[in-house]
């Protein structure tokens, strides 16, 4: 039904709601009833042209629409009363009439909405034909069980069942608060708490209501007692572990109802921070943006999530063919009306990646491209250089040179204290991100990232495929321990880090990271995989110690000697130098390039260390002399 049939509906309901109410007031109609009625009518019209409350849909009833009902009624009487004063004219059955009338009123209009919501929701067909309470579910239907606050269920259960695909009925709900044990929302029943998890479990099965499915409104990660062992128990049972989308999943094909499955990642370590999407997506929206690494794994999100906010124009650059294919496939599919270009350019290509940039000319930058597989760096340290460092450096220039207005940096808590040359290549190109800040208007911003769960070369990706042939399940030392985000987590942090570098009246002077809680232990992280897999640690799946590899640590660090951790934003945190870094002289990279150009491994390792224990300390460290190329000084 159409606005207009709707209001139509509702000044007939106010008519009737006269009459009625001067029949029962007055023991009978008068013959100024009916005037009388349509006066009433007409105030009611008039109320709504003013409140509009006819735009919300009736199979959506919700109490804050019942309360605009009552607005409406009260509004209808007050401006009915006052064109009977000034009309000057008697109402038959007084005041007693005139608060009949609006009682009525609100009964008639609410009660309509009740009853086509119920026919909406199918509750009249359940009760009627059914023979039974609403809330039992149809056997053609998989059962549903409901992890969640109570609020988060009942704003859940309102949501339309046509998003749900038909697919599931609610069984119950198990609330995190013992105090909601025993409520009813919509028909469900809150049936236990979490210690009451399993006794819920074991009685629905036995009732023949056993839950095909686990809808988790709280991140299971937050949940206390549902460890990976029970839920990878539920897991071999056949349950699925379903959560609703999230803001940024909304944005590129997911629909507010629809049900996902729970990713690995998101069952495996803390709570994931939330940060706010906003900032991020009024910086980005109608501005050009350069992503290069966009095929890797965060580069293809930082594209997505751009994408996502609403950019003019999307660059996708990136040196593999087959990475770079696949991501703007993806784009392409979700954001069809994006204007969009994909280059293959190496970022150690100067002259090229400065083509391209005068082509593109973006407004922002966000730069993903890297080497970070700490072993494969470790031996060919020159690759590394060329790369992280000197690759990081040509982006910075070009992003300068064609007066974009931002870039991002991503780094690693590699880059804390580094003993690897991956983690030495990102702190040295963190200095020279910060010395190109101080040499125009563009602004520069670095963002230090933890282990990154479900991005390529992952330890939980390599744990998984481990688990899949059967094991063994393989870690570097017992005590490894390492700080875990997710991928939309690391984005997200990028995104907020370039916003709130531009609100700033000065120059970024420290490094953004999230406030990721307490390490895990990587011997724990293989465990809770083998039991969300329904097996068992050293039983079902062996797990060998096989010692460090090159360049590991045992623990990663997200704040240096020489900084100081702040907060600069709920779930931020900032490492800001304490001192002054020192200079990286042109003389020092020089040097650098023409051992990595020879492929001078050994050279390039100890002058690479000499630069950052320079950075980190601020004490001049001596460097090996060799023949420098010749690089332009324009840094």
């Amino acid at each position: 039904m159409g606005r207009a049939g709707k209001t139509g509906v509702h000044i007939v309901l106010a008519f009737m709601a006269w009459l009625i109410g001067e029949s029962l007031a007055s023991g009978g109609f008068a013959a100024s009833g009916l005037s009388q009625a349509a006066l009433f009518a007409l105030s009611a019209y008039a109320v709504e042209i003013f409140l509009q409350i006819e735009r919300a849909p009736w199979r959506f009833l919700g109490v804050s629409d019942m309360l605009r009902l009552g607005r409406s009624a009260a509004a209808t009487t007050v401006l009915f009363v006052l064109l009977n004063l000034t009309l000057r004219l008697s109402i038959a059955g007084g005041a007693r009439t005139v608060f009949l009338a609006l009682v009525l009123d609100f009964v008639l209009l609410a009660g309509l909405r009740i009853a086509r919501r119920s026919l909406h929701e199918g509750s009249w067909n359940d009760a009627l034909f059914r023979l039974r309470p609403s809330g039992t579910p149809a056997p053609a239907r998989g059962r549903l069980l409901i992890v969640g606050a109570a609020s988060d269920a009942d704003a859940f259960l309102r949501s339309p069942p046509g998003t749900l695909g038909q697919r599931y009925t609610t069984v119950g709900v198990i609330s995190p608060q013992e105090r909601e044990v025993g409520e009813e929302l919509r028909g469900v029943c809150v049936l236990g708490s979490m210690k009451t998890f399993d006794t819920v479990m074991a009685r629905l099965r036995e009732s023949g209501l056993g839950p095909a499915a686990l809808l988790f409104l709280t991140p299971p990660a937050a949940v206390s007692g549902l460890g990976a062992e029970r839920l990878g128990r539920l897991k071999g049972e056949g349950v699925r572990l379903l959560r609703q989308p999230a803001v940024i999943e909304l944005s590129y094909g997911a629909t507010a109802g629809e049900l996902r499955e729970i990713s690995l990642e998101e069952l495996l370590t803390r709570p994931p921070v939330r940060l706010e999407f906003e900032p991020g997506r009024i910086l980005v929206a109608g501005r050009r943006v350069v992503v290069t690494g966009a095929g890797g794994s965060i580069g293809s999100e930082i594209c997505r999530q751009i994408a996502a906010c609403g950019c003019a124009h999307l660059t996708l650059l990136d040196s593999s063919e087959a990475a770079l294919f696949r991501t703007s496939r993806e784009i392409a599919e979700y954001w069809p009306e994006l204007s969009r270009s994909d280059v293959l350019c190496d970022i150690r290509d100067r002259d090229r990646l400065a083509e391209v940039f005068g082509d593109e000319k973006p407004d922002l930058v966000f730069h993903a491209a890297a080497l970070k597989h700490v072993p494969l760096v470790e031996l060919h340290p020159s690759e590394g250089a060329r790369t992280n460092v000197f690759g990081a450096l040509n982006v910075a220039e070009a992003t300068r040179n064609i007066g974009a207005t931002h870039m991002a940096f991503i780094s690693t808590d590699k880059a804390v204290n580094p003993s690897s040359v991956m983690g030495a290549t990102k702190r040295l190109a963190e200095a020279l991100i910060r010395q190109a800040g101080s040499k125009g208007p563009t602004r520069y911003s670095i963002v230090r990232f933890g282990n990154v769960l479900g991005s390529a070369g992952s330890v939980a990706t390599v744990f998984q495929q481990q688990i899949e042939r059967g094991g063994p399940v393989t870690v570097t030392d017992e005590a490894m321990e390492r700080y875990f985000m997710t991928i939309p987590e690391a984005v997200q942090l990028v995104l907020r880090a370039v916003a709130m570098s531009a609100a700033r009246s000065e120059p970024e002077p420290g490094v953004l990271t999230l406030e990721m809680g307490e390490p895990v232990k990587i011997i724990d992280l293989a465990r809770r995989m083998i039991e969300l897999q329904g097996l068992k640690p050293d039983e079902d799946i062996e797990l060998r110690i096989i010692g460090l590899r090159p360049g590991e640590k045992i623990t990663e660090e997200l704040v240096d000697v020489n900084e100081e951790q702040r907060m600069r934003a709920p779930g931020v945190i900032e490492a800001a130098p304490r001192i002054p870094p020192p200079h990286i002289s042109d003389d020092d990279l020089d040097t650098l390039e023409a051992q990595a150009m020879a492929g001078n491994h050994e050279g390039v390792r100890a002058t690479l260390f000499s630069l950052v224990e320079r950075v980190r300390t601020g004490i001049e460290t001596p460097i090996g002399n060799v023949t420098p190329l010749r690089r332009s000084t324009d840094r």
